[in-house]
């Protein structure tokens, strides 16, 4: 904006445009900002690292399963010098581990197929052609190993093949590597449509969603979480027919998601995620200086409190400390303001009232926040950050069947990404 631009300015709207610059820039605490785009503190002013004062010193745990057990066992006596006996009884001093990876290298195979010569008739008997020579040569932890590393560590295709030929010793082309890649998605389609088929059938249910690259255009990657599953779906649209489409008609009893209106109206019931709204209070308390956005604050501070202890309550105190909260809360929506900010606060907080407590409700079912979903999510982001996004769609729905399955077998224990994708891709 120059000057000639100011110039054709109200005195009203130079007021507002000055206050608008005074207001502080948001930042990760204050907002969904990620906490890599904060700008960092000065050195002089930064905590510094290392251990701090009174922390008590942690080191390694023992491995529980050893490959080799070597004893030292002393041989002669320092003070006497007499030697000692291999036989003498022994106790334990210490224990240390030395730990090391082994070379890998990849493990071949080779089919021969052999002709013999009859000799009863003179026939020529070739061996049919064995299972091996139909298929592709790699095997599936060949086919679990890309699939990991492509999508939990959002190696590129360059990389991956680099990755490959370095570590393993094994030269794959890219084109081979898009080949295996696909072969090994296929298999997630049945686990997949499982987890569908729990979403449907659950209760309670907690959706979001983040922007990606697919084919040079922008698109989005869906998450779905219930109890018993973690769906993800990728979509070229952010549109509410996403929500449609994965229910198939049905309707559970409580829906959590942000305030975005594609993700309301899908259930009875719906809990808006404080912790959206708790990064919208924070940066008005900071750019404001009305004192509602800092009982807004103080509010939000007992309904955390609330959350963490719902499951604990009886359901007369429960009741209790809602109401208390819901009195709390109209006395801040009816307070008047001045600020612009204060203001907007309030409306947003106003259209979610009714949806802000639902969580009391249903104690140990339906929770105050939906930062599960941002969790399952931010594995997509880093991926986007990482690679740009996707070249084609069979990629992108692909490698969001992969997550669907890792992720809800996570929902369980003793599971790991790459146990779950080779247990998958060997079926």
């Amino acid at each position: 904006m120059g000057r000639s631009d100011l110039e054709r300015l109200s005195k009203e709207e130079l007021i507002e445009l000055v206050l608008r610059l005074q207001r502080p820039q948001k930042t990760s605490r204050t907002s969904s900002k990620p906490p890599a785009t904060d700008r960092k503190q000065r050195r002089d002013q930064a905590k510094p690292g290392g251990a701090k004062p009174g922390h008590d010193g942690h080191s390694r745990a023992m491995s529980p399963d050893v490959d080799r057990l070597v004893d030292h066992q002393p041989d002669h006596c320092p003070c006497c010098r007499t030697r000692l006996a291999t036989d003498l009884p022994t106790e334990t001093v210490s224990e240390h581990d030395t730990i090391e990876l082994p070379a890998i290298k990849p493990w071949i195979e080779r089919h021969r197929r052999l002709a013999v010569r009859c000799p009863s008739c003179g026939t020529r008997v070739v061996a049919p052609v064995p299972a091996a020579a139909k298929g592709t040569p790699f095997g599936p932890r060949i086919h679990a190993m890309a699939t990991y590393l492509k999508t939990f560590q959002a190696l590129s295709y360059e990389r991956l093949q680099s990755a490959f030929a370095d570590l393993f010793g094994l030269t794959v082309s890219q084109g081979g590597l898009m080949n295996l890649l696909r072969r090994a998605q296929r298999t997630f389609a049945a686990e997949r449509d499982r987890a569908i088929v729990a979403l449907r059938q659950a209760r309670v249910i907690a959706s979001d969603e983040t922007g990606v690259r697919i084919e040079g255009c922008n698109a989005y990657h869906w998450v779905f979480r219930c109890a018993e599953a973690v769906v993800h779906h990728a979509s070229p649209t952010r549109g509410a027919v996403v929500v449609r489409t994965m229910m198939d008609g049905h309707r559970p009893e409580v829906w959590c998601s942000d305030r975005y209106s594609a993700q309301q109206g899908h259930a009875d019931a719906h809990q808006t995620c404080l912790a959206h709204l708790s990064r919208d209070v924070a940066y008005a308390d900071e750019a404001s200086d009305d004192v509602l956005p800092s009982r807004l604050k103080l509010w939000l501070h007992r309904a955390f409190a609330l959350a963490q202890e719902v499951t604990t309550l009886a359901a007369s105190t429960l009741a209790r400390k809602r109401r208390a909260l819901e009195r709390s809360l109209d006395d801040i929506l009816a307070a008047p303001t001045a600020c612009d900010l204060a203001r907007a606060l309030q409306s947003k907080v106003r259209r979610a009232r009714d949806q802000l407590l639902t969580f009391t409700h249903w104690p140990g079912l339906v929770e105050a926040t939906n930062n599960a979903c941002e969790r399952a999510l931010r594995p997509a982001v880093i991926q986007r950050k990482v690679t740009n996004g996707y070249r084609a769609m069979w990629a992108a729905e692909g490698e969001a069947d992969i997550r669907t399955v890792v992720d809800t077998a996570r929902l369980g224990l003793g599971t790991n990404a790459f146990k779950t994708i080779l247990q998958t891709v060997s079926a």
